[in-house]
């Protein structure tokens, strides 16, 4: 079984050496997403709230592309000291297509 990379325009590009998802058989591996805005690739306004809803559109995105949905994945989020662009939240998932 080969690997797939998974890319859309409707989610933020990479900001690093890494791609939005990768899947493998029925499993995809989405990295985590920021608040960015896909458009702009700047972090959206807002709190925390804000920010956390940006980041399940971004998923949701990725996932859809994916051919998945939210309704799909385990998500996992990790406390640090800082995230990229000063970002206040960041979230990755795992999904298992035809679930």
């Amino acid at each position: 079984m080969s690997k797939t990379i998974i890319a859309t325009p409707a989610a933020p590009k990479a900001i690093g050496p890494y791609s939005q998802a990768v899947a493998h058989g029925k499993t995809v591996y989405l990295s985590g997403q920021i608040a960015l805005d896909p458009k702009s690739m700047e972090l959206v306004p807002g709190d925390c709230r804000a920010q956390t809803e940006q980041v399940f559109r971004n998923l949701a995105a990725v996932a859809t592309a994916a051919g998945g949905t939210l309704a799909d994945p385990a998500r996992a989020t990790v406390g640090v000291a800082a995230l990229p662009r000063g970002a206040l939240v960041k979230v990755d998932a795992v999904l298992v297509l035809g679930s």
